[in-house]
């Protein structure tokens, strides 16, 4: 092997895909853009985990250091609160400040802290802020704008976020005191289960983009047989003419990795403009992985000439022309399944091996195991493509036409394919694991929906206005149900005793009999009754009950202040000798309430001068905004209340995280599969030009070719599936019994069955228009 003649050879191939007339250069377009697309999504993929790293390390660089206590006020401290909220299903947060000093510390991402009454806005706040239809929005935020927060100050682009200079921030209702900003939370290492799916994702998302690279890389291969004819008619031989097409085929490579970079480059550009699975960056963010992006740099251009060596190993390059068996060889079976035993034998050690309480697995083993047995299925593929045609005879001349064109070139076909089945084959799989693991990364929070979606406690002064605030939410239109109480403690009545710090406390509710009904299971109740709650049996969180028993005795008096903190005579109130006695039950947020619930006729709320109120609210969806008019009118009475959206169910955050990657990640190899098919398709039809428009010209129907085109997708498709449904589905199990979970879904191929058809529709579509263009009676000029 001299590497002085492979230079040669190489610079002469590149030569000819660079200047060998129109249809060379076509050739090599269609080479380069297949590749790019490949390269492009590869170098995105890579930036992935970067994008959710970038989201962290700004969210920490932002929020206040509490790493230690600030006690007292001083020139550069400031009381911050975070608000969070939402807008029409959008997240919505908020930092307010209270500067105690003339130095605080300047909030990242802005210039400074806005003065008293103003805010500064997220650019994408005060596109929201600025629209005519959001008025509701405006009205949550009375705050005056002056200016907008920059990149540093944001997670992404989208993030409706905004820093505001508030006056009734107090160290009653503040989050804390801070001096500076930035700080981080120590990272908990990721359990077995989630590093599982992460390998797995990784694979089943890089695997189709590195298939179709070797895809794009024989493309085209007709023509090129042609020159390589000409060459041996000029006296090259056989070595020569094949270094010669490898040359071709390393120039289409490397103007693909030039592509690739530039549709990344022009790509991560709108990063901010894109949100996928609500994930969205910014552009400088969006950095691939060093290693991963030196090792597609390497391994594309091996790759293509590796692929256009092996691809010449059965032609005969002779002077007068290429020639080939009339009768294929036979494609062998054996080492396809040998591959997929492989990748078994690789998995099996893992099974019953991986348990949740474990922080890592043996990556590299079930890595290759998965590799190779994806690998085993896609080169099945071919194998089952020839073996099905052959056997399909009959019918409709355009399925004539389809099925005669697949038994000539069943390998072409079924290369264009290959990409689907490795990413169906893996989308299958990953499904089934989301599907196992979802229930072990879920909880159910004990809310119940079906009584409230929504909870809200306020802190308004008295128990009148608290009252007052019940009222006025249940008032809202769109409200059809509220759970409210005027809530406060109550201590006992008298001096402290000896070795007491504080008396015994008890909270007491005051409300309607239907609101009371949600915290107790109360046998009758008419306005004026009073009830002593205590934990339910076997309650393991419940409060020391003897502290109940203590203050709210039935028939004792009970103090209305605190008798550390209150000066001058003592409010009291008597519990009523006939209370009863009841056990608690769960409200609709989950949670038990113990102590005294009292009726609107037993006790004077406007006693009550530290009380706040708890509203649970049930909002009909049908009524556009109802949840924002709420929103709206809590903030107005309270401005560091929060109202909090239940949920029947909620999910690991880490979980969502990895979620989220996944199907981003997925979105953009599904989108490559289309596109790597439709760019295939047309290659194909553009190398058989001359077939098509001697088909018309001897009378054939443009419908029926079009059919044809349609059969020649279509076939490859449905035997590709149907092999990834079976692939997918045993990869699946086998996944799934690495954990020792068992099969929640055997229907869970659907939705991928469902994308591949839709595959065949698009591709179909989007390639008639340069069909019907080859047809044309020009495609028989000759020169």
């Amino acid at each position: 092997m001299n590497p002085r003649v492979w230079a040669r050879d190489l610079t002469l191939g590149a030569r000819f895909a660079l200047t060998g007339g129109r249809s060379g250069l076509l050739r090599t377009v269609f080479t380069a853009l297949g590749v790019g697309f490949g390269v492009a999504l590869l170098l995105l993929s890579s930036s992935l985990p970067n994008m959710l790293f970038q989201r962290e390390v700004r969210n920490s660089s932002r929020n206040v250091d509490a790493s230690q206590t600030v006690e007292k006020p001083g020139p550069d401290t400031f009381l911050h609160y975070t608000q969070r909220s939402s807008f029409r299903g959008d997240g919505l947060t908020g930092l307010l400040l209270r500067p105690e000093g003339p130095k605080p510390a300047v909030p990242p991402g802005t210039d400074g802290v806005p003065a008293e009454g103003e805010m500064l806005v997220s650019p994408a706040l005060g596109k929201l802020l600025a629209a005519p239809e959001n008025s509701l929005l405006r009205e949550r935020l009375p705050y005056k704008t002056a200016g907008t927060i920059g990149e540093a100050g944001l997670i992404g682009p989208d993030e409706l976020r905004y820093v505001a200079h508030v006056p009734f921030l107090t160290t009653d209702n503040y989050d804390g005191r801070g001096v500076r900003y930035g700080w981080s939370v120590p990272k908990e290492p990721m359990n077995a289960f989630l590093l599982l799916l992460v390998v797995i994702a990784y694979v089943v998302l890089l695997l189709p983009v590195l298939v179709f690279i070797a895809t794009a890389a024989r493309f085209g291969g007709e023509q090129r047989d042609r020159r390589l004819a000409a060459l041996r008619l000029v006296g090259a031989d056989n070595p020569t003419t094949r270094r010669v097409a490898a040359g071709e085929s390393l120039a289409g490579a490397l103007l693909g990795l030039l592509v690739g970079t530039g549709l990344f480059l022009v790509a991560r550009q709108f990063a901010g403009a894109v949100q996928i699975w609500d994930v969205n960056a910014f552009p400088a963010d969006v950095v691939p992985n060093t290693a991963l992006a030196l090792l597609v740099v390497a391994v594309v251009p091996v790759a293509s000439v590796l692929v256009t060596l092996l691809a010449l190993r059965g032609v005969a390059i002779e002077p007068l022309g290429v020639i080939r068996s009339s009768t294929p060889r036979r494609r062998r079976l054996w080492w396809r399944l040998a591959l997929i035993a492989a990748g078994a034998a690789f998995l099996a050690p893992a099974i019953g091996d991986i348990d949740m309480a474990d922080t890592s697995i043996d990556t590299l083993t079930i890595g290759t195991g998965t590799v190779l047995v994806l690998i085993g299925l896609t080169s099945l593929l071919p194998w089952l493509v020839e073996a099905a045609v052959k056997r399909l005879h009959g019918g409709p001349v355009s399925w004539q036409l389809a099925m005669r064109r697949l038994q000539l070139s069943s390998g072409t076909a079924a290369r264009a394919v290959s990409g689907i089945v490795v990413a169906a084959t893996g989308a299958i799989a990953l499904q089934m694991l989301f599907q196992a693991m979802e229930q072990d990364y879920t909880q159910f929070t004990g809310e119940d929906t079906g009584r409230a979606n929504l909870q809200t406690t306020l802190r308004v002064g008295d128990g009148d206005e608290a009252r007052r605030a019940i009222e006025r939410l249940g008032a809202i239109d769109g409200v059809t149900h509220v759970i409210g109480t005027t809530n406060a403690y109550v201590h006992r009545a008298g001096p402290l005793r000896k070795d007491e710090e504080f008396a015994p406390v008890a909270q007491l509710s005051v409300g309607d009999c239907t609101s009371l009904r949600e915290y107790a299971e109360l046998p009758s109740c008419q306005d004026g009754d009073v009830f002593v709650v205590f934990p339910p049996k076997g309650a393991s969180d419940a409060p020391n009950i003897e502290r109940i028993s203590e203050t709210a005795r039935p028939g004792s008096p009970v103090a209305l202040r605190d008798p550390v903190q209150h000066k001058g005579a003592m409010p009291l109130w008597r519990v009523p000798a006939d209370a009863r006695t009841v056990q608690a039950r769960p409200d609709p947020a989950g949670l038990y309430y113990y102590g005294l619930l009292a009726t609107s006729g037993a006790i004077d709320v406007r006693r009550l001068d530290d009380a706040e109120a708890q509203v649970l609210l049930k909002v009909d969806p049908a009524v556009r905004d109802a949840e924002e008019v709420v929103r709206n009118a809590v903030l107005e009475m309270d401005p560091t209340s929060v109202v909090r959206g239940l949920s029947d169910t909620e999910q690991s955050s880490r979980f969502r995280s990895v979620r989220t990657g996944i199907y981003v990640g997925s979105t953009l190899t599904m989108l490559l599969v289309a596109a790597s098919l439709l760019v295939t398709t047309l290659e194909q039809l553009r190398d058989r030009k001359r077939l098509l428009s001697s088909l018309v010209a001897f009378g054939t129907r443009r419908t029926t070719l079009s059919w044809s085109v349609l059969w020649q997708t279509a076939v490859p498709i449905f035997l590709g599936l149907a092999l990834s449904v079976a692939g997918g589905l045993a990869l699946g199990k086998a996944l799934l019994a690495m954990t020792g979970q068992g099969t929640q879904d055997w229907w869970a191929f659907l939705p991928v069955v469902g994308i591949g058809l839709g595959l065949i529709a698009v591709v179909t579509l989007f390639s008639m228009p340069m069909l019907w263009r080859l047809m044309r009676a020009d495609g028989l000029r000759t020169e």
